[in-house]
């Protein structure tokens, strides 16, 4: 698996490690992203994604008079 290092603020490492339970920064960010993943997947799953945005109708019918 390939590695992704990246450079954070240290307090904010640190609320996010107090946040989440986790005893490393490195658990901490995998576990925010892990969970964004998740979320994510669970709203495409309940509203569709772009790919559906045919379904989606901009013109609305005319209420019929008479």
């Amino acid at each position: 698996m390939a590695q992704v290092t990246v450079s954070l603020d240290a307090n904010l490492a640190i609320d996010v490690m107090m946040l989440s339970g986790t005893k490393s920064p490195q658990d901490a960010v995998e576990l925010i992203l892990r969970d964004y993943l998740e979320r994510g997947r669970r709203t495409e799953s309940r509203t569709g994604d772009a790919a559906d945005g045919h379904r989606v109708s901009q013109d609305r019918p005319t209420a019929q008079e008479g």
